[in-house]
């Protein structure tokens, strides 16, 4: 098995960027460091790849990204914050989807081995986490944007799902909401799982009970919204607030609700999470948490960017931070 950047850095105890740095005889590594270095190299007989060279020799001043697909409603927003960023600084995008599932990977594939693009940016498509970390430990430089939890060993633009759900908990608490019921997100998405522990941790810390039958996993979609929200109901369990872990599963809260009989907000409170266009249109408009987005995708742009000017990674996700917009599911 041929190795790795990453394992250099492992055994010489240093980051990627300084094993970089001592490659690219960057004079800001101290001596004793640098020494460990190239000792560990000539170890190893870790030689940069074939693309890592590549890209040393010249550039396309153009950016990959990987996306599932277009239709997820933030993924214009997010698309047009790394366009922002790109074209202000002269670079162009070439977009991948994989719409076509296999089919749609090969052709990426052949964009790689063509050494198309200069650096790559990511929504991770589901169960393509191994092939892009080998290609990340290959040398081609890339920024996840959403890690959904899966922390990869490569640079990541994440928000803050944890506190997001937390302040969307503190507000129905403060509204005089005591019953909460929580329609949540995949249960394998780490994003489900933060939103899962922010919401619970702020009511515990209120000592507020949180009945486990009001917990119902959904997928994200409108009719998961009406299927959980028609479930809660029969269930017969006392509930006056909802909290879906996206817009989309708390529009279909709204539509079971109102087909129930149900007021909103007199009888249920509502609130969603991601803040996309047509919360802002709902009846009534939806109290939600919005996720940034656009701001996500600039801020991964520029890290890649800057990355391609020399600067290094972070080694640690980038946080852009949630906030909770108050409408009237869901008024103060």
């Amino acid at each position: 098995m041929r190795v790795t950047i990453a394992e250099v850095a492992r055994r010489a105890r240093v980051s990627k960027a300084t094993v970089s740095r001592v490659l690219n005889n960057k004079g800001d590594v101290d001596a004793a460091t640098a020494i460990r270095v190239r000792e560990v190299i000539a170890a190893t007989g870790y030689t940069p790849s074939a693309r890592a060279v590549g890209l040393a020799k010249g550039r396309t001043q153009t950016v990959g990204m990987l996306v599932p697909g277009l239709t997820w409603p933030w993924m214009g927003d997010v698309l047009q914050g790394v366009a922002d960023v790109l074209e202000a600084r002269g670079y162009g995008l070439l977009l991948n989807t994989m719409n076509r599932g296999a089919d749609s990977l090969t052709q990426f594939s052949r964009h790689v081995s063509a050494n198309a693009f200069d650096g790559l940016l990511l929504v991770e498509p589901p169960d393509t986490l191994s092939y892009i970390t080998q290609l990340h430990e290959d040398g081609l430089p890339m920024v996840m944007i959403d890690d959904r939890g899966h922390h990869p060993e490569f640079p990541s633009v994440a928000t803050s799902n944890y506190e997001g759900a937390a302040d969307a908990a503190a507000h129905l608490l403060t509204t005089g909401r005591s019953q909460l019921a929580m329609i949540t997100g995949p249960s394998h998405f780490g994003c489900t799982r933060q939103r899962v522990d922010g919401f619970r941790a702020t009511l515990d810390n209120a000592a507020v009970r949180f009945d486990g039958r009001l917990m119902i996993e959904g997928d994200f979609t409108r009719d998961a919204g009406v299927v959980a929200i028609r479930e809660i109901l029969e269930s017969g369990v006392a509930f006056d607030a909802v909290f879906a872990h996206n817009d989309l599963m708390a529009v279909g809260v709204l539509d079971g609700l109102r087909a129930a009989g149900r007021g909103v907000p007199d009888d249920v409170a509502v609130v969603g999470f991601d803040d996309i266009a047509v919360a802002a249109h709902t009846q009534p408009a939806l109290t939600t948490v919005r996720q940034p987005s656009r701001e996500m995708g600039e801020a991964a742009a520029a890290l890649l960017l800057d990355h391609l000017a020399g600067e290094p990674l972070p080694d640690e996700p980038l946080i852009v931070p949630t906030s909770l917009v108050v409408r009237e599911s869901a008024p103060a």
